[in-house]
């Protein structure tokens, strides 16, 4: 796991590489290491910092260069002993024990076709000394980021979009419809940067960059079709799958850990890695009371007890007292994008609690939600169907009543309340419609009237975006067709992009071990009614569990990996928002109208509706708009 940066054709590379390398080093703080290949009509920089997991030796730091080719690569293949066997047998010879060598080579031998092979999470680049071409790639599920920008006769990359900022921020424009995007969202899609000029490898693919100028790409994973294939197969064997999944996602060097929220997913990895290495210890974070009170969020931290004593299993807690006036905008910068989700603080804290203990690798449940049918809007979605056959004159009694209703009364959080108000935004709606609405902040007309009226365009182009993602398959099932269209958006767009930049940010590694290809196969081989049963979700996934978790652990309510955002936004961050949001950038620049934000934070404030994820999305997206500006960053 490291930091990557890179030039291509590009006169001022390897000063420009340096400034990207610096920017990312906490991304590596082992080793540190610049290349730069330079002929007659090619000139390559590729930079490198090292986080070192699997063979420690100064001989595996990079970029690494072998006969004729060159590699700056952040991640980690977790069969990477199977392939270098294979290649072995075919007469290769390694100088190393890194999975770095095992890249390189299998590039050379079977080139894009190599990264169907590799089983894990990668962002990287190679260069070709005799073809002169450079070649980026990117792992299936976009785990691992890289950013690309056009420049001149070739192309500048990073492992952060801050480090192409740091180096070239008086070059790049604010892309309003990258920021529309992220109101909405709370989180900006894959398809989206928020600087203009620069866009995000896709997941699942490659581009060959050549010297004459030009560009070839190709797809070598596709989720949709991957997800059909599976759908028309046989079922899998999940706990096979999971088990084989788990111990791959062990391999390391170094000592590693899990986090345990003590809900499902989290319980699985930690019971299945705990089988396989006795000794793994994990992580867990607990809340002050008051804050519990009025976000109305179960105590996690007993269910994760219970599970560490279950498996005999030493825990570490840690309690989040964050200063979040100071912390947010630390997270800002930490996120790269404006990324409205306070959860990235828990992982942040519990990374740099790990790393402090000397831990560098953590596995985590994420991922398993998206494949699984896990999340409320799934079961909400379902629900709203037996809703619409409810008699109209019934809805059209119960919808005032129920927005009349507070979410909060006398400090204490009404989750039931909030709830049903979420609800009623999509009850009634079509279903690619209704998904959106279940998990976006804004309805189509609220956020136009929130935001400049000449950015009514890019409202219906993000809106038209997800529409065509969401439309693109071939499924029967409308929880299967959820669950793909997350794993295609939320997933890479929001959890693996703040997992990575938090727990980047602290020097450690978070491996995902639902996030593989296996298990994704696995989850779509299942009928629809595997996923969700009834009313109960991710139901083969707890079936599969019964073998390895106690039913107090499984059956125990759904709880999410959260925040108090509730009580940091109604307190902590008062002085904040009225200062910074409110007495604005965005609204200085007519980005955000002053009166629809007021009104909406007013409405928080008096308990009327909940705001609290919008005002601090707002927040943090004032906050980013600052770092851009400060970066050099030009508005258009």
């Amino acid at each position: 796991m490291c930091g990557i940066a890179g030039a291509f054709q590009q006169p001022d590379g390897k000063t420009a590489v340096s400034t990207m390398t610096d920017r990312i080093g906490h991304r590596g703080p082992d080793a540190s290491g610049i290349v730069e290949l330079v002929s007659p009509d090619s000139a390559v920089v590729l930079g490198h910092r090292r986080l070192s997991i699997i063979d420690l030796s100064s001989a595996a730091d990079q970029p690494l260069a072998k006969d004729g080719l060159t590699l700056t690569y952040n991640g980690e293949i977790y069969n990477h002993r199977e392939i270098r066997r294979e290649l072995e047998a075919a007469g290769v010879r390694f100088t190393t024990r890194s999975d770095t060598e095992v890249v390189l080579e299998a590039w050379r031998r079977w080139g894009a076709d190599s990264l169907r092979r590799l089983r894990g999470m990668f962002a990287f680049a190679i260069h070709d000394e005799r073809s002169g071409s450079l070649a980026l790639a990117r792992d299936p599920f976009g785990i691992k980021p890289l950013y690309v920008m056009p420049r001149g006769e070739g192309i500048l990359f990073a492992s952060e979009l801050k480090a192409l900022l740091a180096a070239v921020g008086s070059e790049l424009v604010i892309e309003p419809a990258a920021m529309v995007a992220s109101a909405l969202y709370y989180w900006v899609p894959q398809e989206y940067v928020p600087v203009r000029g620069v866009h995000k490898l896709p997941p699942g693919t490659w581009s060959e960059y050549h010297r004459n100028g030009r560009v070839t790409s190709g797809t070598y994973w596709d989720a949709a079709a991957e997800a059909a294939r599976a759908a028309q197969g046989p079922a899998v064997d999940l706990r096979e799958v999971l088990t084989s999944s788990v111990e791959a996602h062990l391999v390391s060097d170094v000592p590693a850990a899990c986090f345990l929220s003590g809900g499902l997913d989290s319980s699985i990895v930690t019971a299945l890695a705990h089988h396989r290495d006795p000794s793994i210890e994990a992580y867990t974070i607990a809340f002050r009371p008051e804050d519990n009170r009025l976000e109305a969020m179960p105590d996690d931290a007993r269910y994760a007890r219970q599970m560490a004593a279950y498996l005999g299993m030493p825990l570490h807690e840690i309690v989040i007292r964050p200063d979040v006036v100071e912390m947010l905008p630390r997270m800002v910068d930490v996120l790269d994008e404006p990324i409205g989700d306070p959860a990235a603080i828990n992982t942040l804290l519990m990374c740099e609690a790990a790393r402090q203990a000397g831990v560098k690798v953590l596995l985590s449940g994420m991922g398993a939600d998206e494949l699984f049918g896990g999340y409320r809007k799934h079961l909400a979605m379902l629900m709203s169907a037996r809703y619409r056959r409810v008699p109209g004159p019934v809805r059209s009694l119960v919808g005032p009543t129920v927005r009349a209703l507070p979410v909060a009364f006398a400090g204490r959080g009404l989750r039931t309340v909030r709830w049903a108000h979420r609800f009623l935004t999509f009850a009634e709606l079509p279903e690619e419609e209704a998904f959106r609405r279940s998990y976006t902040l804004y309805d189509r007309d609220e956020l136009a009237d929130l935001l400049d009226p000449s950015l009514a365009a890019h409202v219906d182009g993000v809106i038209d975006s997800h529409r065509r993602i969401y439309e693109d398959n071939s499924l029967e099932d409308e929880v299967a067709r959820m669950c793909l269209a997350d794993t295609r958006m939320f997933l890479p767009g929001l959890n693996l992009a703040y997992t990575d930049r938090a727990s980047m940010a602290a020097s450690t590694e978070v491996r995902v071990p639902f996030v593989d290809p296996a298990v994704f196969r696995a989850a779509f081989s299942l009928p629809a009614s595997e996923r969700i049963r009834g009313r109960q979700q991710k139901a083969a996934l707890k079936d599969a569990a019964r073998a390895w978790l106690p039913d107090e652990i499984i059956d125990r309510p759904k709880a999410s990996f959260g925040a108090p955002l509730r009580a940091w936004v109604s307190g902590d961050l008062r002085e904040l928002v009225d200062d910074v949001l409110i007495g604005g950038q965005l609204v200085a620049t007519g980005f955000l109208r002053s009166e629809p934000l007021r009104r909406l934070v007013e409405d928080q404030r008096a308990g009327r509706r909940d705001e609290a994820k919008q005002v601090w999305q707002l927040l943090s997206l004032e906050l980013w708009y600052r770092n851009a500006r400060a970066a050099g960053v030009s508005v258009g």
